[in-house]
């Protein structure tokens, strides 16, 4: 088949559809990924196309509205303010998106772009299937994810499900009325589409009251290439395993202070530490701490004693999948929802989140992440589970049930 896939957002709602795009392509399919142009460099070596975005998301994020996330104290309020980013976002992004799916037979839509993607997929009368990296749809068991962790009741958690999918079509829909202009007739509220969730069940089991069609795949894991940089290697030869600290494609509102307090619970709790700068900016120096850029996390991860992350979706299983201990920081939308999860699995001995994190908060943390082989030994458990899982065989079947 010729698949496009398309998605939106920082480069934990891109990396995952790499890897899954590098298996269909091993599987004989023909793939293009449309994503932002700056993740481009992702796909090199996976046989997967690229068709870029339009829509810098790190200069998006570093905007005065950008940083205006870091206002809103609650998921609700983080949720308004992301909306109002996302919606101009949307509307640049459709001509893209819509000349990339004309190359399709089938659309897999990630769930950063759900209402749009199914919208072009109707109107251009293309078969779809939704990419979920998050557990998005309404359920009693737990509360909507980007709205925090705290139970809501059953009715309570359901109804805010059906809230944030509300808001999310509301997002879309001036870019969706817009397909008009493109030649797309829709009928303006997408039909249901099989959706396949890039997790595993042993990290977050399906949902009972979910209806037929939402599966739980197992992780799709990013394609990486190359290697670890050579100072990289040398500061891990040159003593016991470090601490990671990176917060990925999370922004922080003062990185000068952040970093500081994180080296200094790195050497409060007396260990080694590789601090990345990432979209937050952090920066630290010393005999016993180096500063990296990007690096494979499936490479470094494993060598590492801990690692701290900012418990995004795409990290949280890369921390997972590396069998170490960890300890979230929850900076906003559904990280909070991720680090509670890992606290529940006992793979992390608690969370501090960005709003708390102090770095006595931090070292009490790592301490024990470190001190206490229980969560090691439960994380390289869990590990070797997720090892057995391939999450590229349930999207194959879906889409060999979309050709009959």
């Amino acid at each position: 088949m010729r698949i496009v896939m398309m998605t939106a957002g920082s480069r934990g709602d891109v990396a995952p559809y790499t890897g899954l795009g590098a298996g269909l392509v091993r599987a004989g399919h023909e793939v293009t990924l449309a994503a932002h142009g700056v993740f481009e460099p992702l796909v090199a070596g996976s046989g997967v196309r690229f068709r870029p975005l339009p829509v810098d998301p790190r200069a998006e994020l570093r905007s005065a509205r950008g940083r205006r996330l870091h206002d809103a104290r609650t998921g609700a309020g983080k949720l308004v303010r992301l909306a109002s980013m996302a919606r101009g976002a949307a509307d640049e992004m459709t001509a893209a998106l819509v000349e990339a799916a004309r190359e399709g037979e089938v659309l897999l839509v990630g769930g950063a772009l759900g209402p749009l993607g199914y919208a072009i997929a109707e109107g251009l009368s293309v078969p779809a299937l939704g990419l979920h990296l998050q557990p998005l749809h309404p359920t009693r068991e737990f509360p909507a994810p980007v709205l925090g962790t705290r139970s809501l009741g059953r009715l309570g958690n359901r109804l805010s499900g059906r809230a944030v999918m509300a808001s999310v079509e509301l997002l879309f829909s001036d870019a969706v009325r817009s397909l008009r202009r493109h030649g797309l007739a829709t009928a303006g509220r997408s039909r249901t589409w099989p959706v396949l969730h890039g997790y595993s069940e042993l990290v977050v089991p399906r949902p009972r009251d979910w209806p037929a069609g939402l599966e739980v795949s197992g992780y799709w894991w990013p394609h990486e290439t190359g290697q670890l940089p050579p100072e990289l290697e040398d500061f891990l030869a040159a003593g016991p395993p470090p601490v990671f600290v990176g917060l990925g494609s999370a922004t922080v509102p003062d990185p000068e202070r952040v970093s500081r307090e994180i080296v200094a619970a790195l050497r409060a709790a007396k260990v080694r530490g590789i601090v990345q700068r990432g979209w937050a900016g952090l920066e630290a120096r010393g005999d016993d701490i180096l500063t990296v850029d990007e690096v494979p996390h499936s490479l470094l991860f494993p060598r590492t004693a801990a690692v701290v992350h900012h418990a995004g979706a795409g990290t949280t299983g890369a921390v997972l999948r590396a069998g170490v201990p960890s300890v979230p920081v929850p900076v906003q939308f559904d990280a909070a929802f991720w680090a509670a999860r890992l606290t529940a699995l006992g793979t992390a001995p608690g969370v501090v989140p960005l709003r708390r994190l102090t770095s006595e908060a931090l070292a009490v943390a790592l301490r024990r992440a470190t001190g206490d082989g229980s969560h090691r030994a439960r994380a390289r458990a869990l590990a070797d589970r997720l090892a057995a899982e391939d999450g590229v065989v349930p999207v194959l079947a879906a889409l060999a049930r979309t050709a009959r």
